[in-house]
């Protein structure tokens, strides 16, 4: 009988560790950068054509970094540090049932045609990404792209692959609300 009772004892603490682990894994709270069996998935390519001049879209993408914020931004972005062309920002994304992760990365910014972001912490050990601007006085071309890498080989690409998917609909909801944002402003031509 106590050996029963020490297995599932057993049982229930290797349960609650692995829940635990999860959760501190899709919250970034737990991030694991191993460095063994490191594979890469590519990120995008995402492009969006925006009727208004690339410095305006630039602008708003740019402004919860680099100038004061809305409270809105404030709940999303935590600037950290700021230099003179670049930030240290917790990004805070809702993932579902309540649960939010928090990223850590460095943007750097330069004006106006890129946008840089690497990864410092969060739930998988690397990823970099670059919004490219083009255009002219009139309309400007969104592109993103990017690297994802992972950890522990076939169980790391899996993990990848859900992170990437939540990642991307993360910047492809950006770049609909900066495209609204872009288009309205008085200032787009």
């Amino acid at each position: 009988m106590r050996r029963l009772a020490w297995s599932t004892a057993t049982a229930a603490g290797a349960a609650a560790g692995t829940a635990g682990l999860y959760l501190g894994l899709v919250t970034a709270a737990v991030p694991l950068d191993l460095g063994i069996g490191r594979c890469y998935r590519e990120l995008g390519p995402l492009t969006v054509d925006i009727a208004a001049p690339r410095d305006v879209v630039f602008d708003i993408l740019a402004a919860p970094y680099l100038t004061r914020q809305t409270h809105a931004m404030a709940d999303k972005i935590r600037v950290l540090e700021r230099g003179a062309d670049m930030v240290l920002a917790a990004h805070r994304t809702p993932i579902g049932r309540g649960l939010v992760a928090t990223t850590v990365e460095t943007v750097r910014f330069t004006r106006p045609e890129r946008i840089d972001f690497r990864l410092v912490r969060g739930p998988v050990p690397e990823v970099t990404e670059q919004f490219l601007f083009t255009g002219d006085q009139r309309t400007t071309r969104l592109d993103y792209h990017g690297r994802l890498g992972t950890d522990l080989w076939t169980v790391g690409a899996w993990w990848g692959g859900l992170v990437a998917q939540r990642w991307q609909q993360t910047v492809a909801d950006t770049f609909a609300a900066v495209r609204v944002e872009a288009e309205r402003r008085p200032d787009r031509h």
